[in-house]
């Protein structure tokens, strides 16, 4: 099946901060739009890597040893294994599009409070 959507109009049905959103799958992948603001916690997923493009806002992943800032239009791809913590600057509001394999655990091995274990369609 073809799949055409509008990202923009796809982010104004994201309301709630750190809780992905799946807007499209292909090749066993899901395409996920979430909205940051504050802090995440610190998790790692042992089976798969994480690609994350910045569509909006200015983004902070944490890593042990460093720290990356990623702005709209890059993209920060997190090996398997490597332990990370997402953050935003401030108050501000980041937009984010994930693409992931379906099999990908919100917050890898760690399951907290913010853990979400169902992704919804928008």
């Amino acid at each position: 099946m073809v799949q055409l959507f509008n990202i923009q109009e796809k982010f104004q049905k994201v309301t709630e901060y750190w809780s992905p959103k799946i807007a499209g799958e292909l090749n066993g992948q899901y395409i996920k739009l979430v909205k940051a603001k504050g802090e995440m916690i610190w998790h790692s997923h042992d089976d798969e890597d994480e690609l994350f493009m910045i569509f909006k806002g200015t983004f902070v992943m944490e890593f042990r040893d460093h720290t990356a800032t990623v702005g709209p239009g890059e993209v920060l791809i997190v090996p398997k294994g490597v332990e990370h913590c997402p953050r935003t600057e401030g108050d501000e509001e980041v937009w984010l599009i994930l693409f992931e394999p379906q099999a990908t655990k919100h917050t890898g091995n760690i399951d907290h409070e913010m853990t979400k274990h169902e992704q919804d369609w928008i």
